[in-house]
């Protein structure tokens, strides 16, 4: 927080968090043509490729450096973080954009819990408060998802595993995060999870290729702007604004999602939806107040 920048770290924030919240309309437009495990692949594939160049220069000295322990962890990172992009894209196809993005933001409430279960940390009266309201508001979501249509109970369920896949990734990510750069972290990440997707695509008989060009440009721009240009702004803007205005900030990424969709897929909200939403936010922002500069960087990540 003490780095100093010309470029203005508020305008980097709402860069990321506006960039960040296209992800789930591209993948919406691309899943037209494909099917959401090629999406998934091909998304983390692409971004791996445009990282590629970066990454390699800047941290392949870092690389040399890791023990067998550390790549053993970044391959476990890499398998969470595959398994949470097929879950959740494919909960796209299958509920609404407003369920989805706001279930699979659930992340820091599994990220407590887990840490709870499986590291003997304790569980403040906030996390237990804010798990109650947030549980409440997948509730309510949940039961719009009953009526069949375009909201479907399997969609939310595939969001919260999402959700709780993402979670192990950013457990996992924490020791890691604390020796090596952005870049020397997340690019090998990444590549592990595109290849986990390529592999379980080619097992599966998902089809990786013979796509008409336009879905080609959904998936480079999932690829290049929620991805790349709005996960590495809110990384970035993490080094100049307090962690705690970064983990607010971030929370509004559910909000421009489904307004974007409502707009360009004409799929407006239901009340249910909203409802739940705000639930959930709200025990989001209560769960994480006492951990937020624990967290806020890997959930921004």
């Amino acid at each position: 927080m003490n780095e100093k920048s010309e470029f203005s770290p508020i305008v980097g924030l709402i860069l990321g968090v506006a960039a960040a919240s296209t992800g789930s309309t591209f993948i919406r437009l691309a899943q037209e043509s494909m099917p959401s495990l090629s999406v998934a692949a091909w998304r983390l594939t692409l971004g791996t490729l445009i990282l590629a160049p970066f990454a390699v220069r800047a941290a392949r000295d870092e690389w040399r450096r890791l023990s067998i322990h550390a790549w053993a962890l970044i391959a476990a990172s890499g398998l969470f973080l595959a398994l949470h992009f097929y879950t959740w894209i494919t909960s796209l196809a299958l509920t609404s954009v407003a369920a989805s993005v706001v279930l699979v933001s659930t992340n820091p409430i599994f990220v407590g819990v887990i840490s709870h279960l499986f590291l003997k940390e304790k569980l403040t009266r906030a996390m237990v408060g804010g798990l109650i309201i947030s549980v409440l508001g997948s509730a309510v979501i949940g039961l719009e998802g009953t009526g069949g249509g375009n909201h479907r109970l399997l969609g939310d369920a595939l969001a919260l595993a999402g959700a709780a896949a993402v979670a192990a990734y950013m457990l996992i990510g924490r020791s890691l995060r604390a020796r090596l750069s952005l870049l020397g972290y997340v690019f090998p990440v990444y590549g592990v999870a595109a290849l986990a997707l390529l592999l379980t695509a080619f097992t599966m008989g998902a089809p990786l290729y013979g796509y008409p060009s336009r879905a080609w440009l959904w998936l480079f721009l999932v690829a290049l702007i929620p991805q790349v240009i709005g996960h590495t702004s809110l990384n970035w803007a993490l080094g100049h604004l307090s962690a705690t205005y970064v983990a607010l900030a971030v929370l509004a990424e559910p909000i421009g999602s489904t307004l974007l969709a409502w707009v360009v897929l004409q799929e407006p909200p239901t009340w249910q939806s909203v409802l739940g939403g705000i639930l959930i936010l709200v025990g989001i922002m209560l769960a994480t107040r006492p951990r937020t500069a624990e967290t806020a960087s890997q959930t921004a990540a």
